[in-house]
């Protein structure tokens, strides 16, 4: 291998564990991985299509393995969490699960680019019995925007600098700005 396979490698093998270590516990900066990803990728189109399609595969394991967690503890994580009030919890349940069936795709892909959307979504979806199947396909389209939306902050980031540790802050400075753009408007939205 020649030092920019390796280099690639590399990156991508780093990105995808970040990213689907951060999707299982939100902790990481997920976004922020794969914008400095695309970064280094020099706006070779075929590393970008590698970029966004490891970001999403490993967004998409953390995904899985979350829904998997959260279903798997089911009503009793949401009675401790607050979500579930003892009286009437199987309503509440159901309430939930048809709120998410409502808005699949849009509450998938929504909850993915919003700051701290995704876990309460996940949860809902989980414990309210969405069923498996259904979320391992329709969490596909969600995974891809997300890593698109995270590679163009970083390709955007390389095209304005000339070096790469500049690109690189400034996808860090792109990811917070639409971090913190989107928390916004969030709250914006659930005061109105």
């Amino acid at each position: 291998m020649n030092d920019a396979t390796t280099l690639t490698f590399g990156y991508l093998v780093g990105m995808f564990g970040i990213v689907a270590f951060g999707s299982f516990v939100p902790v990481l900066p997920t976004g922020a991985a794969v914008s400095v990803a695309a970064v280094l990728a020099e706006h070779n189109v075929a590393e970008l299509a590698l970029v966004v399609a490891v970001g999403a595969a490993a967004a998409y394991v953390g995904d899985i393995a979350t829904f998997a967690v959260l279903s798997r503890a089911g009503a009793s994580l949401a009675q401790r969490v607050g979500w579930l009030s003892r009286e009437r919890p199987a309503e509440r349940l159901a309430q939930m699960r048809a709120q998410v069936e409502q808005n699949e795709m849009p509450a998938l892909m929504l909850s993915r680019l919003l700051p701290a959307g995704r876990i309460p979504v996940l949860l809902a979806a989980a414990i309210g019995g969405y069923p498996w199947r259904r979320y391992v396909s329709a969490d596909v389209g969600a995974v891809i925007l997300w890593a698109a939306v995270y590679a163009a902050i970083g390709v955007v980031g390389g095209s304005i600098f000339s070096h790469p540790w500049e690109a690189v802050a400034a996808a860090m400075a792109g990811v917070v700005a639409f971090s913190l753009l989107a928390h916004l408007v969030r709250r914006f939205v659930l005061r109105s």
